[in-house]
């Protein structure tokens, strides 16, 4: 069933950083009864993600860097650990994926496997994440990473064995939920 929504309004109640809409519209509920909602929708743009792994390691190649949310959200110290990723800036999925994987671990990698994509926040956040894996190893090092100085990035890059690396999420340590679902998919399908 596929519900009809009318929108009435639409009110834009920040464009700082990105956007932030007030959204008044109708919706035909399924006892037929039409309702008048109003909904906030943060709108950051589609973005794309990555895990990094080396199979004959056993290791991926993680971030860690400051994230305010998570600071005033209870995140003590505000660093968090994460899978690579970023936002498309009108590149397609792939294209930003391989961007943002050397600017901010300083890989170059060559082949990309797209295996997904979602909505990590539905019910307040517009952002489809396209989700990626691809092997690494040495010989793609181009440089340090740490992200982009005109960003404001610091990003610390980690290689932690991939055991290493369920055990931080098993106990808490990863708490960044693109980087469970990539890490959970390379253990659920074997690749590590």
């Amino acid at each position: 069933m596929t519900p009809q929504v009318k929108i009435l309004q639409t009110e834009i109640l920040s464009d700082n950083w990105y956007t932030l809409r007030k959204i008044t519209f109708e919706y035909a509920k399924k006892n037929g009864t039409v309702e008048t909602q109003n909904r906030e929708a943060y709108d950051r743009g589609n973005g794309a993600a990555i895990l990094l792994y080396n199979k004959e390691q056993h290791t991926v190649i993680l971030t860690r860097q400051f994230r305010l949310p998570t600071f005033i959200n209870g995140n003590e110290s505000g660093m968090l650990i994460e899978a690579c990723a970023g936002l498309l800036d009108k590149d397609n999925p792939e294209d930003c994926i391989r961007r943002e994987t050397e600017e901010e671990t300083g890989y170059r990698i060559t082949d990309v496997r797209k295996i997904f994509e979602a909505y990590m926040s539905p019910g307040s956040v517009t952002e489809i994440l396209h989700f990626f894996v691809a092997e690494y190893s040495r010989s793609m090092k181009v440089h340090e990473g740490g992200g982009i100085a005109h960003e404001q990035e610091d990003i610390e890059v980690l290689e932690i064995p991939i055991e290493q690396a369920v055990t931080m999420m098993d106990n808490g340590e990863i708490k960044d939920a693109k980087t469970i679902i990539l890490l959970q998919y390379i253990k659920l399908h074997n690749i590590l």
